[in-house]
């Protein structure tokens, strides 16, 4: 349970999620606490974590291309003087019906499907082998018994098909220019792009997995003392605040929210959220105290006017709203130290 609470925890914190939540709870800024007195932090440098490599399989690239292409294909462009073979990706409608009715989820027009691929209930596509463009088939099928739609579970129905077109396997540039992919204009650029998607969204994960891992194994080589109420009072403040405004715009009760979300009750998820709250925060502030990691007042000032003005924001005012700005520098704060963690930390892969 630490474990999730820590992963919600840097999810809520770097996203900003308490702004505008102010707290009737007052207390001293986290900078000017003697953190020392709460918190003995373990080795904060060369921390060990061990991550699975980025990789994108050539496979992976070569079906998300297959995808796009076929998805941007022009009808004019479809063989049609030739029957369908294995291999062949072909343009359908198919309407499925049982006992002489449709039934829902069975009808498309100008569907794609790869001849053996087996995307379809068996038969389907092996109907279709020999089948020429403009020409409609009854397909007598039976669904698997341990099909997933159970009205359908073993059912026999007829899908009558017309393949409408074959798209030819070997990719034309015309279409692939058409698609309107800045600097793509052949299959080996298309390659290159969608390799490049899938790389960069597996980076982008893997980053915020290293964060996490680093940021518990930092957090597990802490000792904590007892903490105290006041502090932990502000930090359930805002959680309640927050579940509460998140719970509303979501039309459900803070209970479901958090059940839903996080798999417990409301009451103790902000007790269990505040706790491990302020145990990463100071935590992070005795790094930042030790590294000369503090935000100082000039760097506040000019984090929050590019802050607002990217939210955009006429003022500093208008962004910070309610929220206390030491709410933002302690923010602004455990990402500094969080960057330095990740920076300082091993990584084995």
């Amino acid at each position: 349970m630490k474990k999730k609470i820590a992963m919600i925890l840097s999810a809520l914190l770097l996203s900003g999620a308490f702004a505008g939540c102010g707290s009737a709870v007052e207390m001293k800024p986290l900078k000017d606490i003697k953190v020392d007195k709460y918190v003995t932090i373990g080795e904060y440098k060369g921390l060990f974590v061990t991550m699975e490599p980025v990789s994108v399989a050539d496979a992976e690239v070569e079906e998300i291309m297959l995808d796009m292409y076929t998805g941007s294909f022009p009808q004019e462009k479809g063989v049609k003087d030739r029957a369908v073979a294995v291999g062949d990706t072909v343009n359908i409608d198919y309407e499925g019906k049982r006992d002489g009715v449709a039934f829902q989820g069975g009808t498309a027009q100008g569907a794609l499907l790869t001849i053996g691929s087996g995307r379809f209930i068996a038969g389907f596509e092996d109907g279709l082998v020999g089948v020429m463009p403009g020409e409609t088939v009854d397909l007598n099928l039976t669904f698997p018994e341990n099909y997933t739609n159970a009205e359908l579970a073993g059912a026999a129905v007829v899908f009558t098909v017309t393949v409408n077109y074959i798209i030819p396997a070997e990719m034309d540039d015309s279409v692939i220019v058409g698609m309107g992919i800045e600097g793509v204009t052949d299959k080996e650029g298309l390659h290159q792009y969608v390799y490049d998607m899938i790389y960069s969204y597996r980076e982008s994960i893997y980053n915020k997995n290293k964060e996490s891992a680093v940021l518990n194994t930092f957090i597990d080589s802490c000792a904590f003392e007892e903490l105290p109420d006041n502090m932990l009072n502000k930090y359930e403040e805002l959680a309640r605040t927050s579940i509460q405004r998140e719970a509303q715009s979501a039309g459900i009760s803070p209970d479901n929210y958090t059940l839903n979300y996080y798999g417990m009750g409301f009451e103790n998820f902000v007790k269990e959220y505040a706790m491990e709250a302020l145990k990463h925060n100071l935590a992070m502030q005795a790094v930042a105290n030790r590294e000369n990691l503090n935000i100082n007042d000039e760097e506040l000032d000019n984090m929050l006017l590019d802050y607002a003005a990217k939210a955009g924001y006429d003022s500093v005012e208008e962004f910070v709203g309610e929220t206390s700005k030491e709410d933002f520098r302690e923010y602004f704060m455990y990402e500094r130290v969080l960057d330095f963690l990740v920076e300082n930390a091993e990584v084995s892969e």
